[in-house]
């Protein structure tokens, strides 16, 4: 009987914390499917509305949505594949291959970690300008192509997934370093890669700041630049916010309910091994 109590107040608390992390996405569908007088009301209006085909009207009529995602999606795919194929390569190398300073290198990338962002966006721009890259797509997509976090989450996995003995097999049956890794290292790393690939997916898809500062042709605005200008210095129209907010948010469902699977694998082995 004791047990049953317990699992039962487990569930209770699991349910109550659904709801907690449920109502932010279900706030955001009933504030697009209302009219803004409707989200000023007090109180506050807690039901669907019958607005939300007039609101995707009014999102698609002020900014280019479906250009401005294809940029957007141009940029993300390209910065994940670029991310796993560079942070698992460099990472495989640190966990399984000895050569000098690998130690020290691998203490300044985790270094590079406790920088906040903001502080290389100055030097960031000044690359882009002398590269004549500033307004283009490849300045969002080339700087991105590799990051310390990747590198230090794959590497913990290829140290505790691939052992020596695998990789000195396959090198004395003739494989080479790129052999080794893309037969040996990689099949074997696919929960961290899906991983991976998602938090990499979202965080370019998601990416703000430094989008804004660097794109100036209206051509290339990304998504979340776009929305942006939803936001007008005389009023805000929060019912249409939200819901390109919201439209904003199907691709990332989408992708993560693909790879939901892999995704909770990953970050399920990575929390025990690490």
């Amino acid at each position: 009987m004791r047990y049953r109590l317990r699992g039962l107040a487990l569930h209770a608390v699991l349910v109550v914390a659904l709801l907690v992390f449920m109502f932010p996405f279900v706030w955001t569908i009933i504030m697009a499917s209302n009219s803004t007088a409707d989200i000023y009301r007090f109180p506050p209006k807690f039901t669907f509305g019958s607005q939300f085909d007039d609101n995707v009207r009014h999102v698609l009529e002020n900014v280019a949505f479906f250009q401005s995602m294809a940029n957007t999606a141009v940029v993300a795919v390209s910065t994940t594949l670029l991310v796993l194929f560079f942070d698992s390569l460099a990472a495989f190398t640190f966990a399984k291959f000895r050569f000098p300073g690998r130690n020290a290198l691998f203490v300044v990338l985790l270094a590079t970690m406790l920088l906040p962002a903001q502080l290389a966006a100055v030097p960031q721009f000044q690359t882009m300008a002398l590269l004549g890259w500033v307004g283009s797509l490849k300045a969002l997509i080339i700087p991105g192509a590799a990051n310390a976090f990747g590198i230090f989450w794959m590497r913990q996995y290829f140290q505790n997934s691939i052992h020596d003995e695998l990789v000195e097999a396959a090198t004395l049956d003739g494989c080479g370093f790129l052999r080794v890794y893309w037969h040996v290292a990689l099949p074997s790393a696919r929960p961290a890669l899906a991983f991976l690939g998602i938090f990499t997916f979202v965080a370019s898809w998601n990416d703000y700041m430094w989008p804004l500062i660097v794109l100036t042709n209206p051509d290339h605005l990304t998504l979340q630049v776009a929305l942006s200008t939803l936001n007008r210095s005389h009023g805000v129209d929060y019912s249409m916010v939200m819901t390109g907010a919201l439209m904003a948010m199907v691709p990332l469902v989408v992708v993560f309910g693909i790879f939901a699977r892999q995704f909770i694998k990953g970050a399920t082995e990575g929390a025990i091994r690490g």
